[in-house]
């Protein structure tokens, strides 16, 4: 699964290569022969099992899923979210930011006592180079603060102080992003291009000891400032195949897998869970998957054949027929752990609501003998999106009457994410995961337009980007007023504004939301995912052995 596709994220290769599958072969055979992925002379270290592939480490550079729960666990952050909640709490500072007036102007208050890694002092120097350095280094997340941050002051030893561009109330919850995490001056260079891939120094609880293409070994920080890990370190293996992880837990060569297995998979290992084999944490992800439509591709150019479109999709019938509850239903672009998040498609339009949809396409002057014909594309590398897309055209097909028809077209996500701006479908199935976790980062990078007109469309922003080219002048109004409104009720209504007219005018439609599964052995304690799907490895501990103290 992509992280995103509008920023040019990298895919998780999937191609397997013969050395590697005999290598993870002789590793599984291996492990079954000790209890549970436990090394000899290593009682009490962790080992978790991922199909992830690490591109870098670096935090100027990292932009996957699974680089960001590393970094989560190797580095510290100004902000981070309170275990177990969505709580903005302080890491690195010291409390929640002084804002100035006209919100532009950030003071934050930093932790003393922190060490990095390799014995060099934390201070405000140190955190304002990290910062400096995100953007300066141009990696694949630098857009994140070069377009937000104006400049990186320290006005104290222990004291930082950031100037915005543009007011963003959300700014702090863009503090907490993983690759925002401080790193050692002694150890990195500022200057483009200037990345340590296979490297990580930084402030968390643990240090990166090996770095393999295959394998990491993290270990517990003895100097960590904060509360100590309850496992002296943690070993990663990365497996080359889904298949390869399954049987890998199942024989209990790991202790735990996370990202990512097949819907099947999770299915059967959800029933062991349900037999006590082993635990099933299960979590709401923050991804969401979505149907865009391209308004100035005719008939989509019309409000009541998107609304037709829009009442006719059934996402309980997706959730149980091909993901098997391992989804949830979506109704707005929002997610439902955000509290801002209102269900207005299932409001306005229910699910599968075939009446409602016929009534609609009649009102646009279509017919069984004139039937609507929707041109509907998605990713063919991706096999849950060609199911649910197959799905949807066999619905309209039994459902319709022949008001609607379905016209399936596939092509790889690559080639997709390359043109979509341009134009080139009417509809596409995509997903997105966010960079922060706030409301604004799910309405700003798919509903906002920096430049265009109700006749032409987006011309340049984040609409044309997703291929919808909508255009509104009173939603970039309410989203500007949104990121500079202070009072969390009043933006909230705000927010609760735009979700409305976006279930009205219908230049997105929401599909479903992604579901996170980690899978933990029975003697393991502290698993848990978070509500940005990270895994805190400090929590993790095997019965049987001693906590470290």
């Amino acid at each position: 699964m992509l992280r995103s596709w509008l920023r040019s994220r990298q895919l998780r290769p999937w191609i397997v290569g013969l050395g590697l599958w005999v290598c993870a072969l002789l590793l599984l055979v291996s492990c079954q022969q000790r209890p549970h992925g436990v090394d000899a002379g290593n009682q009490g270290r962790i080992t978790l099992g991922t199909t992830a592939k690490i591109r870098t480490l670096d935090p100027a550079d990292a932009y996957e899923l699974f680089a960001g729960t590393l970094l989560y666990n190797l580095g510290d952050r100004l902000y981070t979210y309170k275990l177990g909640t969505t709580e903005l709490q302080p890491q690195l500072a010291t409390a929640l930011p002084t804002v100035s007036r006209d919100g532009l102007t950030y003071t934050l208050p930093l932790r003393q006592g922190v060490v990095f890694h390799d014995g060099t002092p934390f201070n405000a120097a140190a955190m304002a180079f990290s910062l400096r350095r995100f953007i300066a280094n141009g990696g694949q997340p630098a857009f994140l603060l070069a377009d937000t941050v104006a400049k990186v002051e320290t006005t104290g030893a222990y004291e930082l102080t950031i100037t915005l561009k543009q007011p963003f109330v959300g700014f702090p919850a863009l503090l907490a992003f993983s690759g925002l995490c401080a790193v050692s001056p002694q150890a990195y260079t500022l200057g483009a291009g200037q990345f340590h891939p296979d490297q990580f120094i930084g402030t968390g609880p643990y240090r990166l000891a090996q770095y393999g293409n295959d394998s990491l070994r993290l270990e517990a920080f003895d100097q960590y400032w904060g509360e100590k890990p309850a496992n002296p370190g943690v070993t990663i293996q990365s497996l080359s195949s889904s298949a390869i992880l399954f049987n890998a837990f199942r024989t209990g060569a790991v202790d735990l897998a996370y990202q990512t297995l097949d819907v099947d998979q999770i299915r059967s290992l959800q029933q062991g869970g349900t037999e006590g084999k082993w635990q099933v944490i299960e979590g709401r992800g923050d991804g969401i998957y979505y149907l865009t439509l391209n308004l100035k591709s005719p008939p989509l150019d019309r409000q009541f054949v998107r609304q037709a479109i829009a009442a006719v999709i059934d996402r309980p019938l997706l959730q149980s027929r091909i993901f098997r509850g391992q989804i949830e239903p979506l109704y707005s672009l929002i997610p439902t752990t955000l509290d801002s998040y209102r269900p207005v498609f299932r409001d306005r339009y229910g699910d599968g609501n075939v009446p409602k949809a016929q009534a609609l396409l009649t009102q646009a002057g279509y017919a069984p003998s004139h039937p609507l014909i929707v041109e509907l594309w998605y990713r063919s590398n991706l096999t849950s999106n060609s199911l649910v897309a197959n799905m949807l055209k066999a619905f309209v097909q039994q459902k319709m009457g022949g008001m609607m028809q379905i016209d399936l077209k596939s092509v790889e996500s690559a080639t997709a994410y390359q043109n979509l701006d341009k134009g080139v479908y009417p509809t596409f199935i995509l997903d997105w995961t966010p960079d922060f976790l706030d409301a604004d980062n799910y309405l700003y990078p798919f509903m906002d337009c920096a430049q265009g007109s109700v006749a032409t469309g987006c011309e340049a922003g984040s609409s044309k980007g997703q291929g919808s080219f909508y255009y509104n002048p009173q939603v970039n109004q309410l989203l500007a007023q949104s990121r500079q409104q202070l009072d969390p009720q009043v933006r909230r209504q705000l927010l609760i504004q735009i979700q409305e007219i976006l279930a009205a005018e219908v230049p997105f439609i929401p599909l479903w939301q992604s579901k996170e599964f980690l899978f933990a052995q029975s003697q393991v304690t502290g698993a848990h995912l978070e509500a940005t799907q990270k895994v805190p490895f400090w929590t993790l501990h095997k019965a049987g052995e001693p906590a470290l103290p």
